[in-house]
């Protein structure tokens, strides 16, 4: 198999989750996060929807000096604003209907430990000022509680959003922002870090089925798309292929075909399907030693479908072993 589609790479665990490392600014980003989580900086990581935040958030904890006390973590967007606060900071009995019994908040569980907030973007204003309270160390009360809660946390924060924009657009307050990231860490999105899409394709599809591979032209295939999905899409595609595959190799045309689609709609379009297609069909070729039956089969396309195909894009190839 081409050495390109097989680099070099890693597999780490961080509180339960898998982490599979090949691509330089992956690798660059974790060398990061071990300097920085030694510290007690707040930390805010930024990028786009499913491009790994959770895991950067969960490394922080794992290399930091906190590691052997307690982890929690909340998506800000999960829950209504209603009970955002019972949640981050408790109640007591008969705060409001339905509390039959005192909770500790989320804060006081992660006491000592870390407490990560997904999509710190969506927290409302409110809860925006309490919070930035509790970052400066001020003692809280819990919903309907007369004794104030004083807790030991580290906060690791996420987004999606550009939150400076937010802050200059009033929707985000200004001075928590500044609180958030005392240090900020960017995740790139799997688009900029090619050398993790074949380890992690096969990652997700040894989940799926340890017997089961890919193909070099379905790796080249995958390796060429845009993702706006990141981690989380490719995981979907990769599951869906195994499902549908009626062989144990999948092949390019495994792959679901709102990949070629998508392309076509988030680029100059056909310029854009025509350099994929091109890729898959020189890989499958040079993956089959130049023999056009066997790259044929692989790519899930015709014998004639190939020939007329390296014409366009190889020329020379046409009369490659058949």
């Amino acid at each position: 198999m081409n050495t390109e589609h097989s680099p070099q790479h890693e597999t780490q665990v961080f509180l339960g989750m898998e982490a599979v490392i090949a691509s330089e600014p992956l690798r660059a980003l974790l060398s990061t996060i071990e300097r920085v989580a030694r510290s007690q900086a707040t930390v805010l990581i930024t990028g786009e929807s499913g491009s790994g935040k959770e895991l950067i958030a969960r490394a922080v904890h794992h290399y930091s000096l906190r590691s052997h006390k307690p982890w929690v973590d909340l998506s800000c967007a999960a829950l209504p604003e209603h009970l955002i606060e019972s949640e981050l900071f408790g109640h007591e009995r008969g705060a409001f209907s339905g509390a039959d019994t005192s909770k500790p908040g989320l804060f006081e569980m992660a006491s000592g430990g870390t407490i990560f907030l997904d999509e710190i973007g969506e927290l409302d204003p409110r809860m925006q000022v309490k919070l930035l309270r509790v970052l400066d160390a001020v003692a809280y009360y819990r919903l309907g509680g007369v004794k104030k809660v004083t807790v030991d946390v580290r906060v690791v924060a996420a987004t999606n959003q550009d939150l400076e924009k937010a802050v200059s657009e009033g929707r985000f307050r200004g001075d928590l922002y500044h609180r958030l990231a005392q240090f900020t860490m960017w995740v790139p999105p799997l688009r900029q870090r090619i050398a993790d899409i074949a380890p992690l394709a096969r990652h997700f599809l040894a989940q799926h089925d340890p017997k089961m591979s890919l193909s070099p032209a379905a790796l080249a295939l995958l390796e060429a798309q845009p993702w706006p999905g990141n981690i989380r899409e490719l995981r979907n595609i990769v599951t869906k292929a195994a499902v549908l595959a009626q062989h144990q190799e999948i092949s390019a045309a495994d792959l679901p075909l709102t990949i070629s689609s998508r392309c076509v709609a988030e680029s100059t379009a056909a310029a854009n399907l025509e350099s994929i297609e091109k890729h898959a069909i020189l890989e499958a070729l040079n993956a089959s030693g130049g023999h056009q039956q066997r790259a044929a089969a692989q790519l899930g396309i015709s014998r004639r479908t190939l020939n007329r195909k390296l014409k366009l894009y190889r020329p020379e190839a046409v009369g490659a072993q058949a």
